[in-house]
């Protein structure tokens, strides 16, 4: 096991809220199998297709424990999402649960793979739009989710990391345009925005603004800095809107450490909307 990787990923645990949602595999308690895996699923109280919130769990956690977190689960139901949690499996070597495959020549499960079995299989099973899912991620879900879009950006409608992005060395290049919202908390300890050292050195945690730099430059942004500016109860919101017409671009910034903070579901989806509607 590498040293200091479960402090550098962050528990998802340890960002769990005090409602509770026990979500299976719709009315069943237990998971929905599917190959190579398996995934929890709320619905929301509306008639479908659903748009979808597909959101991957930090380090050492499941999908269930992304369903305990009621407050955010409630949150996005109540604007008619379907909230889809899939569970990690360990790496090969490693006694750390539930960690997601996302580390360029790492072996294991293809998630980007996994991922896309999930919606297939839930889609028709759920009544779903597997044309309006955005997917996010925490801490070790938020690499899971960069990365991803980072290599196959039309894969999925959206994405929304929160306090997870590339580690050094950063990428070259990405595939193509994507639509992004970026979360960090200014406080972040355990993935700071500079990065840090992970492993005694093995590994090095990115820096956030250089990866927002990686995604200006996959946009076809003009200008390094942002052209819209936005202030969302807690959240300082940067936008860069003149770009490649397929793309969308911001980076919000919180006081708080490491979590998903109180506001962020509803500033995403609405960012989500606005850009889903715009196709």
């Amino acid at each position: 096991m590498i040293r200091g990787l479960t402090g550098f990923l962050g528990l998802s645990i340890a960002c769990l809220a005090s409602g509770s949602v026990h979500a299976g595999c719709g009315p069943d308690p237990a998971p929905c199998p599917v190959t190579d895996g398996e995934y929890h699923i709320e619905l929301p109280d509306a008639p479908g297709p659903h748009p979808v919130v597909m959101h991957l769990h930090g380090a050492g956690s499941n999908g269930a424990n992304v369903m305990r977190n009621g407050d955010l689960v409630t949150s996005l139901t109540a604007r008619g999402y379907a909230v889809i949690a899939p569970s990690a499996r360990s790496r090969p070597g490693s006694r750390l649960r539930g960690v997601w495959n996302f580390y360029p020549g790492w072996e294991g499960r293809n998630d980007p793979r996994f991922l896309n079995t999930v919606i297939a299989d839930a889609a028709p099973r759920f009544d779903l739009d597997p044309e309006r899912v955005l997917l996010s991620g925490f801490s070790a879900g938020g690499f899971m989710v960069s990365y991803l879009a980072c290599d196959t950006p039309q894969a999925f409608a959206a994405y929304a990391p929160v306090a997870g992005g590339f580690w050094r060395p950063h990428p070259q290049e990405c595939s193509g345009p994507v639509k992004l919202f970026q979360t960090h908390g200014w406080r972040d300890m355990t993935v700071p925005l500079e990065g840090r050292p992970l492993g005694g050195g093995r590994f090095l945690q990115g820096d956030i603004f250089a990866g927002m730099e990686i995604w200006r430059i996959a946009n076809d942004c003009p200008d390094m800095r942002p052209d819209a500016f936005a202030q969302t109860g807690i959240f300082m919101r940067r936008s860069w809107t003149d770009c490649d017409p397929q793309s969308a671009l911001q980076f919000a910034l919180f006081p708080g450490g490491h979590s998903v903070p109180d506001g962020w579901a509803d500033m995403v989806l609405d960012w989500f909307e606005a850009e889903i509607a715009a196709d």
